[in-house]
Protein backbone atom coordinates (compact mmCIF):
# COMPACT_ATOMS: atom_id res chain seq x y z
CA UNK A 1 0.00 0.00 0.00
CA UNK A 2 1.31 3.42 -0.97
CA UNK A 3 0.12 6.92 -1.80
CA UNK A 4 -0.50 5.97 -5.43
CA UNK A 5 -3.00 3.28 -4.37
CA UNK A 6 -5.53 5.88 -3.18
CA UNK A 7 -8.38 7.46 -5.05
CA UNK A 8 -9.75 10.77 -3.81
CA UNK A 9 -12.52 13.11 -4.91
CA UNK A 10 -11.91 16.45 -6.57
CA UNK A 11 -13.83 19.49 -5.37
CA UNK A 12 -16.31 18.69 -8.14
CA UNK A 13 -16.92 15.19 -6.76
CA UNK A 14 -14.99 13.36 -9.49
CA UNK A 15 -12.81 10.36 -8.59
CA UNK A 16 -9.08 10.96 -9.10
CA UNK A 17 -6.39 8.34 -8.67
CA UNK A 18 -3.24 9.59 -6.97
CA UNK A 19 -1.38 7.30 -9.40
CA UNK A 20 -1.76 10.25 -11.79
CA UNK A 21 0.96 11.94 -9.72
CA UNK A 22 3.58 9.19 -10.13
CA UNK A 23 7.00 10.71 -10.59
CA UNK A 24 6.05 13.97 -8.87
CA UNK A 25 7.07 15.32 -5.47
CA UNK A 26 3.88 15.93 -3.48
CA UNK A 27 2.85 18.09 -0.57
CA UNK A 28 -0.44 16.79 0.79
CA UNK A 29 -2.05 19.23 3.23
CA UNK A 30 -5.32 19.55 5.12
CA UNK A 31 -6.60 23.11 4.87
CA UNK A 32 -9.20 25.52 6.24
CA UNK A 33 -10.32 29.01 5.23
CA UNK A 34 -10.98 30.50 8.67
CA UNK A 35 -7.91 29.40 10.63
CA UNK A 36 -4.96 31.27 12.09
CA UNK A 37 -2.81 29.19 9.75
CA UNK A 38 -4.85 30.02 6.61
CA UNK A 39 -2.15 32.47 5.37
CA UNK A 40 -0.05 29.35 4.69
CA UNK A 41 -2.02 29.14 1.44
CA UNK A 42 0.14 32.05 0.22
CA UNK A 43 3.40 30.23 0.96
CA UNK A 44 2.10 26.97 -0.49
CA UNK A 45 1.21 28.81 -3.70
CA UNK A 46 4.68 30.42 -3.76
CA UNK A 47 6.28 26.97 -3.48
CA UNK A 48 4.00 25.68 -6.23
CA UNK A 49 4.87 28.59 -8.52
CA UNK A 50 8.60 28.14 -7.89
CA UNK A 51 8.81 24.34 -8.23
CA UNK A 52 5.89 23.01 -10.29
CA UNK A 53 7.99 23.02 -13.47
CA UNK A 54 10.52 20.85 -11.62
CA UNK A 55 7.87 18.32 -10.59
CA UNK A 56 6.17 19.60 -7.41
CA UNK A 57 2.44 19.16 -6.94
CA UNK A 58 0.45 20.41 -3.96
CA UNK A 59 -2.77 18.65 -3.03
CA UNK A 60 -5.08 20.56 -0.67
CA UNK A 61 -7.79 18.79 1.31
CA UNK A 62 -10.22 21.14 3.07
CA UNK A 63 -11.46 19.91 6.44
CA UNK A 64 -14.03 21.26 8.91
CA UNK A 65 -13.02 19.05 11.89
CA UNK A 66 -10.93 21.63 13.71
CA UNK A 67 -13.05 24.34 15.28
CA UNK A 68 -15.45 24.36 12.29
CA UNK A 69 -12.96 26.54 10.42
CA UNK A 70 -13.95 25.30 6.96
CA UNK A 71 -17.73 25.81 6.85
CA UNK A 72 -18.09 26.53 3.13
CA UNK A 73 -19.12 24.29 0.28
CA UNK A 74 -16.51 22.85 -2.07
CA UNK A 75 -17.24 25.66 -4.53
CA UNK A 76 -16.97 28.34 -1.82
CA UNK A 77 -13.64 26.91 -0.65
CA UNK A 78 -12.26 26.96 -4.20
CA UNK A 79 -13.44 30.54 -4.75
CA UNK A 80 -11.94 31.65 -1.43
CA UNK A 81 -8.56 30.06 -2.22
CA UNK A 82 -8.33 31.59 -5.69
CA UNK A 83 -9.64 35.03 -4.75
CA UNK A 84 -7.62 35.52 -1.55
CA UNK A 85 -4.41 33.58 -2.21
CA UNK A 86 -4.28 32.99 -5.97
CA UNK A 87 -4.30 29.23 -5.38
CA UNK A 88 -3.85 27.31 -8.61
CA UNK A 89 -2.86 23.93 -7.14
CA UNK A 90 -5.47 21.17 -6.81
CA UNK A 91 -8.04 21.55 -4.04
CA UNK A 92 -9.99 18.38 -3.37
CA UNK A 93 -13.39 17.65 -1.84
CA UNK A 94 -13.88 18.68 1.76
CA UNK A 95 -13.69 15.75 4.16
CA UNK A 96 -12.43 14.46 7.48
CA UNK A 97 -8.73 13.84 8.10
CA UNK A 98 -8.73 12.33 11.60
CA UNK A 99 -10.66 9.72 13.56
CA UNK A 100 -12.98 6.99 12.37
CA UNK A 101 -14.40 9.13 9.55
CA UNK A 102 -10.99 10.19 8.19
CA UNK A 103 -10.36 9.77 4.50
CA UNK A 104 -8.30 6.60 3.96
CA UNK A 105 -5.43 8.66 2.51
CA UNK A 106 -5.02 10.55 5.78
CA UNK A 107 -5.22 7.38 7.86
CA UNK A 108 -2.35 6.08 5.75
CA UNK A 109 -0.30 9.29 5.95
CA UNK A 110 -0.51 9.42 9.75
CA UNK A 111 0.51 5.76 9.99
CA UNK A 112 3.53 6.44 7.79
CA UNK A 113 4.69 9.60 9.61
CA UNK A 114 4.04 9.89 13.31
CA UNK A 115 3.39 13.08 15.27
CA UNK A 116 6.65 14.38 16.73
CA UNK A 117 5.42 17.64 18.27
CA UNK A 118 4.89 21.23 17.24
CA UNK A 119 7.70 23.59 16.23
CA UNK A 120 8.36 25.23 19.59
CA UNK A 121 9.82 28.30 17.87
CA UNK A 122 6.51 29.18 16.21
CA UNK A 123 4.51 31.90 17.98
CA UNK A 124 1.31 29.81 17.82
CA UNK A 125 2.83 26.56 19.16
CA UNK A 126 2.03 27.21 22.80
CA UNK A 127 -1.38 28.72 22.03
CA UNK A 128 -2.28 25.74 19.84
CA UNK A 129 -1.21 23.24 22.48
CA UNK A 130 -3.19 25.08 25.18
CA UNK A 131 -6.27 25.34 22.94
CA UNK A 132 -6.11 21.63 22.18
CA UNK A 133 -5.71 20.76 25.88
CA UNK A 134 -8.72 22.92 26.76
CA UNK A 135 -11.06 22.06 23.89
CA UNK A 136 -9.91 18.88 22.16
CA UNK A 137 -7.63 16.98 24.57
CA UNK A 138 -8.18 13.73 22.65
CA UNK A 139 -6.51 15.35 19.61
CA UNK A 140 -3.21 15.42 21.48
CA UNK A 141 -3.21 11.64 21.84
CA UNK A 142 -1.73 9.39 19.17
CA UNK A 143 -0.50 10.27 15.71
CA UNK A 144 -3.68 11.66 14.15
CA UNK A 145 -3.80 15.08 12.55
CA UNK A 146 -3.77 17.70 15.30
CA UNK A 147 -5.01 20.78 13.40
CA UNK A 148 -5.38 22.46 10.01
CA UNK A 149 -2.35 22.76 7.73
CA UNK A 150 -0.55 19.57 8.65
CA UNK A 151 1.66 18.89 5.64
CA UNK A 152 3.07 15.60 4.32
CA UNK A 153 5.96 15.46 1.86
CA UNK A 154 6.00 12.56 -0.61
CA UNK A 155 8.94 11.68 -2.86
CA UNK A 156 8.79 10.82 -6.58
CA UNK A 157 8.38 7.10 -5.75
CA UNK A 158 5.35 7.73 -3.54
CA UNK A 159 7.12 7.35 -0.18
CA UNK A 160 5.96 9.60 2.65
CA UNK A 161 9.25 11.20 3.71
CA UNK A 162 8.16 14.06 5.97
CA UNK A 163 5.42 15.38 8.21
CA UNK A 164 5.25 19.05 9.07
CA UNK A 165 2.82 20.31 11.67
CA UNK A 166 0.82 23.55 11.29
CA UNK A 167 3.54 25.35 13.22
CA UNK A 168 6.01 24.66 10.41
CA UNK A 169 5.80 27.26 7.69
CA UNK A 170 5.66 25.85 4.15
CA UNK A 171 8.76 27.84 3.18
CA UNK A 172 10.64 26.03 5.94
CA UNK A 173 10.13 22.87 3.88
CA UNK A 174 12.12 24.30 0.94
CA UNK A 175 15.41 22.48 1.59
CA UNK A 176 13.62 19.14 1.95
CA UNK A 177 11.64 19.76 -1.24
CA UNK A 178 14.74 20.73 -3.21
CA UNK A 179 16.49 17.50 -2.18
CA UNK A 180 13.66 15.52 -3.80
CA UNK A 181 13.33 17.50 -7.02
Amino acid sequence: MGVYDFTVKTNKGEEKSLAEYKGKVLIIVNTASKCGFTPQYKELQELYDKYRDKGLEILGFPCNQFGAQEPGSNEEVQTFCRRNYGVSFQIFEKGDVRGETAQPLFKYLTQEKKFEGFDKGHPFAEKLTEALKANFPEYLEGDGIKWNFTKFLVDREGNVVGRYEPTTSPVDMTADIEKLL
